[in-house]
């Protein structure tokens, strides 16, 4: 197989662009590069739209390449385990059939199969890993990229079966044959490389390693990008800090923030932290336990064994090492059940039998007061989660039926550094001692929402339909909430209105149920709703401080006036206005004024978001300002309904951010559209006067103009006077009113006596107009 993946990728991409089908030649184009970059949401957004129009259309080449780009992402870069398997499972079977055999990217599947068997436990499955890979590697040639990436996955195993000499071998060979073919290793190479020399201790040649292939990538006309940039720092900086470079060490290695965010660099940035916390030169603070305990609470989430044991052990040799003996004892639980999810535990079971046995020969603390005023005084004083941890513990291991309260404690302070399956684990184990506590209960179905563990929620609410056959709205309730953390907004509403048919004076739930008609778009649901709501909520002067809640709160009518302005009840939008202290300009009929500018968070079609400036009309009405593209389903006059809350924070009053700030809302809905098609003018930029003369003869018109290029914006000079001209690509909005002929008439009488040509394409074409005549102004101006 000799196909290169990205001419066919090019090839594939301008046959679906020539057929219409622009979305899935976007998704083509743009999904590795999200997947590599750790563009989580645009990939989520992009990947169902674009697999459904693949397969629909037949093409199992584009759906193998799809599919692979999305288990790079969850596998590189969100560090899938077990949750990615059944998808690499079916991937690799789905690449080797008779229609998908020949496609350049199906060996990747392969690739894909055995990083998800090394998420879940590397060393267990290195036969099968070395297998598969060794069968790949044979039918594939060294030229092509798959044998450089095959090659790192096999090192990679030789590693986990604790060959790193072996590995290194490998990777000489494999670059050998690669060079022979006329190709050369790839970035990533490098970083295979040095982590063969890391585990020889060879920490220099793995610095070597990476400034060679640096300049080797650099030298052959690429540029490194962020994710290129980020690996190498934190690659060099475990480097350093092995051979006691620290100075080197802590100005390459990323900011913690960066960890959090691209969770590909935390072995390795947490490797070299715990070599810097031993030099002194890192502060191994609770701070950095509950960073750690996090990442590995993510990993145990994504079925990542071994790796969520690797990062155990490392955050319990650090609490170790600042006495932390709760925090320690906890993750040698948590590395126990671990063990019991690997195939292969010699090594490891030690490690973790060594943190279980150092982490009770701590001492515990002493009660600063008796164990029954312990909470008062924890509540008092405000130490950080890890003390109070530690004296929690200490207060329960006096003995006796464990309190309540105190396990409450506890389960927050361990909450708060990271270890939230060790809280769940907590919460149930006393909730078998005090099954009625309220607050138990609903901590525990709250920290069962957070942990997506739908199981455990099925299962609690179950216990609590069973508590109280006669009343089960708590059970009603909690898969509501669970329902709604899915964003299954139909399943939202019928648990909701099960709440209210036992409960019928329940505000929250009917704040939830009509979010969740809102998300619907069932806005008569959601604006019947609130005006219960407000039926049922308590006076204000009636109302105690305890009963607060029960009474109508403001964001209660926003939501209202937006749901009613949906349906455009006015006289419901006037009336929740009226509450509000808003003053409109007329006593009835429409709401359609002019408040202010503002800025709508709306959807791109690639599932990123933009921010689109817009004039508000109302409590929550904005007409939209600029003519726009495909890639937004709004244009330019159109009348949206947006979501009351403000997306953005109002800077400093005085300061310079303060001046030009205009408030984000979220698009809820289209109103009114106003029709406008949209075409494309592109050329030299006339004179600032002949410009704004051309916009506002085509604004008298009917029409709508907005600019979009800048000053960066420069095309050639055909007639060679200069090296280019500055350029100019604007919008152009037909009205519903006019027609693409006369739009073009007017174009072509407005410009005829520019010192250059501007072309509008589709717009002639549209017009029936000559469209030669534009495609020369394009080639000749380089457009």
């Amino acid at each position: 197989m000799t196909t290169d993946i990205w001419s066919w990728v090019h090839d594939t991409h301008r046959q679906l662009a020539e057929s219409g089908q622009y979305r899935l030649a976007d998704a083509l184009a743009e999904i590795a590069g999200h997947a590599v970059e750790g563009r989580n949401e645009q990939l989520d957004a992009m990947f169902p739209e674009a697999l459904a129009s693949a397969r629909a259309l037949g093409l199992p080449w584009v759906e193998v390449f799809l599919r692979h780009w999305r288990l790079q992402n969850l596998l590189n870069k969100r560090h899938q385990g077990e949750a990615a398997m059944s998808e690499a499972v079916s991937l690799l079977e789905f690449a080797h059939r008779e229609e998908t055999a020949a496609c350049p990217q199906s060996v990747c599947a392969v690739q894909d199969f055995t990083i998800c068997h090394a998420n879940i436990d590397g060393p267990g499955y290195v036969p099968e890993r070395l297998a598969v890979l060794e069968e790949a590697l044979q039918r594939v040639e060294p030229a092509r990229a798959c044998f450089d990436c095959l090659s790192r996955e096999y090192a990679d195993t030789l590693e986990d079966d604790g060959r790193p000499a072996d590995a290194l071998t490998h990777l000489d060979r494999a670059e050998t044959r690669i060079r022979a073919a006329g190709e050369r290793t790839s970035l990533s190479f490098a970083h295979s490389r040095a982590s063969a020399l890391y585990r020889l201790g060879r920490h220099q040649d793995a610095l070597e390693a990476y400034d060679t292939a640096e300049r080797a990538y650099v030298a052959a006309g690429n540029r490194l990008d962020d994710d290129d940039r980020r690996k190498l720092a934190v690659g060099r900086a475990l480097q350093f800090a092995a051979l006691g470079r620290t100075d080197h060490a802590l100005e390459l290695l990323p900011d913690a923030e960066e960890a959090d965010r691209y969770p590909d660099i935390r072995h390795r940035w947490s490797s070299a932290v715990e070599l810097l916390v031993a030099a002194k030169e890192f502060d191994n603070d609770a701070a950095l336990g509950a960073r750690l305990a996090s990442w590995a609470g993510e990993l145990d989430a994504a079925g990542s064994h071994r790796p969520c044991l690797e990062l155990v052990l490392r955050a319990g040799r650090l609490a170790l090492a600042r006495g932390a003996r709760e925090v320690a004892l906890t993750l040698a639980r948590t590395g126990e059940r671990k063990l019991g999810q690997l195939r292969r535990t010699e090594g490891v079971a030690e490690q973790v039998a060594e943190l279980r046995t150092a982490a009770e020969a701590l001492p515990r603390p002493e009660l600063p007061v008796p164990v029954e005023e312990l909470p008062k005084w924890l509540a008092e004083h405000r130490p950080d989660p890890e003390t109070g941890a530690e004296l929690l513990a200490a207060a329960l291991a006096l003995g006796g039926t464990p309190d309540t309260v105190l396990v409450v404690n506890l389960a927050g302070a361990l909450g708060a550094l990271g270890h939230t399956r060790a809280v769940t684990e907590l919460a149930w184990s006393q909730l078998e001692l005090d099954p009625g506590h309220e607050y138990l209960t609903g901590m525990l179905g709250q920290l069962l929402i957070d942990a997506e563990d739908g199981e455990g929620v099925e299962r609690l609410a179950a216990r609590l339909a069973a508590a109280t056959p006669e009343d089960p709205s708590d059970a009603h309730w909690l898969r509501a909430r669970w329902a709604a953390a899915q964003g299954r907004w139909a399943e939202v509403g019928e648990q909701c209105a099960a709440v209210l048919a036992h409960s019928p004076d329940a505000l929250n739930t009917r704040r939830l149920a009509a979010a969740a008609a809102t998300r619907r778009g069932d806005h008569a649901e959601a604006q019947r709703l609130y005006q219960e709501l407000l039926e049922h909520a308590l006076d204000p002067a009636e109302a105690g401080e305890a009963d607060e809640h029960r009474t109508v709160q403001e964001p209660d009518l926003w939501h209202l006036v937006t749901a009613a302005t949906a349906n455009r009840d006015w006289a419901a939008v006037r009336a929740a206005g009226a509450r509000l202290g808003i003053e409109f300009d007329t006593d009835s009929g429409p709401v359609e004024e002019e408040w202010q500018l503002i800025e709508l968070r709306v959807p791109r079609t690639n599932g990123t978001t933009t921010d689109l400036p817009a004039l508000r009309t109302g409590p929550a009405t904005a007409r939209v300002l600029p003519v726009l593209g495909e890639d937004v389903d709004l244009n330019h006059g159109d009348v949206v309904v947006f979501s009351p809350a403000v997306l953005n924070d109002r800077p400093e009053p005085g300061s310079v951010e303060a001046e030009d700030w205009r408030p984000v809302f979220e698009l809820l809905t289209l109103l009114d559209p106003a029709g406008y098609t949209t075409y494309w003018i592109d050329g030299a930029c006339p004179e600032p006067e002949q410009w704004y003369a051309l916009r506002d003869a085509l604004r008298e018109a009917g029409h709508a103009v907005w600019v979009y290029s800048g000053d960066g914006y420069r095309i050639t000079d055909p007639t060679g006077g200069q090296d280019d001209l500055p350029g100019i690509y604007a919008a152009l909005g037909v009205p519903p009113t006019g027609t693409a002929a006369r739009a073009d008439a007017l174009l072509t009488t407005l410009t005829a006596d520019l010192a250059h040509p501007l072309a509008w394409p589709a717009l002639a074409e549209a017009a029936g107009a000559d469209t030669a005549r534009h495609q020369k102004i394009v080639d000749d101006y380089g457009l």
